[in-house]
């Protein structure tokens, strides 16, 4: 197994798969455990989905660099949904269901009615659950990546303090001058661009369970903000390396295979807390 996986990582595709894989694993997991807190952690789902009206309406109208457009589309989702989940009338959930559901029945009616590929049912199987594109990145895209996941890590970074804040007590932030809303706006264009990221690795219906798994795994054993996302961090990249390796040894799905190394992580978390409080008592 040594031997073959060494025979693999002479080939750059694996190299990049793997670059992409952890830095996508990495900045779905920081801003996880802010979404998790904020009880909205379905933010993911609802924009994968619109990430895939994105897709459909790129794919129609042929426009084979779409990440742009995508980002694009996922990004006005995101400030729609942040807009409409403070309506009184309207709540976030509700508003993260409207406007996915509704973006998903759009985009798989655009691919129906102005179909341009023979294997339409392969294409939106791919897109939903991931495909082997994360094996057949090209170096423009790995830069990317590179990039924009620089920014997520450094916009952490930065407004570590301001988000922590926003993250536990918003009404407080206010009344201390931290600009809530422009926080929560910040933190919803950056989760767009993780979506579109990883619509590639894990396809994206498969999106949120990068955000929540190391987050909710994290909370099992640890109960301060720091160590939960330094333990999210590392954990979700440690799994999604191994469930990239499992995939390329093993030829099973990319993405069916990293959430399957997340939740199998989750269980040993949950179950190592459960033993550290019993022992506690």
């Amino acid at each position: 197994m040594i031997d073959k996986l060494a025979l693999y990582l002479q080939y750059p595709f694996v190299r990049y798969a793997l670059i992409v894989g952890v830095l996508i694993a990495l900045c779905s997991s920081l801003f996880g455990v802010t979404l998790v807190l904020k009880r909205f952690s379905f933010i993911g789902d609802g924009l994968s989905h619109v990430a895939f009206g994105g897709i459909a309406i790129a794919s129609v109208l042929k426009i084979t660099n779409d990440m742009w457009l995508v980002l694009l589309f996922t990004v006005i989702a995101a400030v729609l949904l942040l807009k409409t989940g403070q309506n009184a009338k309207i709540k976030g959930d509700a508003a993260i269901a409207m406007i996915s559901v509704g973006a998903l029945a759009f985009g798989y009616l655009l691919m129906n009615i102005f179909s341009t590929s023979s294997n339409l049912s392969g294409d939106v199987c791919s897109t939903l659950f991931g495909s082997t594109s994360i094996l057949t990145l090209t170096k423009g895209e790995v830069i990317l990546c590179v990039v924009l996941s620089l920014v997520v890590v450094t916009v952490f970074i930065l407004f570590y303090n301001k988000i922590f804040a926003v993250t536990f007590d918003e009404d407080f932030s206010k009344a201390t001058g931290v600009r809530a809303e422009a926080y929560n706006l910040l933190i919803a264009v950056i989760i767009a661009v993780i979506i579109v990221l990883a619509m590639n690795l894990v396809g994206s219906l498969l999106i949120s369970a990068l955000v929540i798994f190391p987050a909710l795994s994290a909370m099992r054993i640890f109960r301060n903000f720091k160590s939960v996302t330094i333990f999210s961090a590392v954990l979700s990249v440690i799994c999604a390396l191994t469930g990239l390796l499992i995939s390329i040894l093993a030829g099973t799905p990319v993405g069916s295979t990293i959430v399957a190394t997340d939740v199998a992580a989750f269980l040993v978390c949950w179950i190592a807390g459960a033993l550290r409080g019993g022992l506690a008592k």
